[in-house]
């Protein structure tokens, strides 16, 4: 009996990497910058509480529409405020809103910001993520062990590079960003 609890215990061992990267995101965007499709690998392993969060909006469609609304060449694009940020609405206040969920609690790792990185925004409360996230252009290594990473692009880093770039305070998208049209959980 000792022996079959072993090896089932290596079963599970074996197999936990393959499920923990099980769930992904598929996101069409659209604007005069970017046209095309960006799909996300999210690390349950490394941020449960983000990831059940992202996909929870995700599934509800709360994503579909939401601008790209902070945008800085070189380091990151912003999305996600799922209040504020509808394409189809005023997105002056983008930025600034969240999801009727709940904030999430840090869940930092060791994982670098490199590029394709994705990582959750937040106010300067380490535990005030909530529905907005970001993706890396570049490297940006003073961002390790402050924010949470919660996934790594794994095709359409071309089209992620394309996203209309901020030309207002802070990377602000001033007229006309691009946007999520359609944000998809995939397995």
């Amino acid at each position: 009996m000792a022996k079959m609890n072993q090896i089932f215990a290596a079963l599970a061992l074996i197999s936990a990497p393959l499920a923990a990267h099980a769930t992904g995101l598929k996101i069409e965007i659209s604007g005069e910058g970017a046209n095309g499709i960006v799909e996300i690998d999210l690390l349950e392993d490394v941020a449960p509480k983000h990831v059940e969060q992202i996909t929870t909006l995700a599934a509800e469609g709360k994503y579909d529409g939401v601008v790209f609304h902070r945008v800085i060449e070189g380091f990151m694009a912003q999305t996600g405020d799922v209040q504020y940020g509808l394409a189809s609405g005023d997105t002056r206040l983008a930025g600034r809103g969240g999801s009727e969920l709940p904030d999430i609690p840090a869940e930092f790792s060791e994982i670098p910001f490199d590029k394709g990185v994705v990582g959750m925004a937040r106010a300067q409360d380490p535990n005030s993520a909530n529905s907005q996230f970001f993706i890396m252009f570049e490297p940006g290594h003073f961002l390790n062990g402050q924010y949470t990473v919660i996934g790594k692009v794994t095709s359409g880093l071309d089209v992620v590079d394309a996203i209309k770039l901020g030309r207002g305070p802070n990377g602000a998208v001033l007229e006309t960003p691009d946007q999520m049209l359609k944000v998809d959980v995939i397995d």
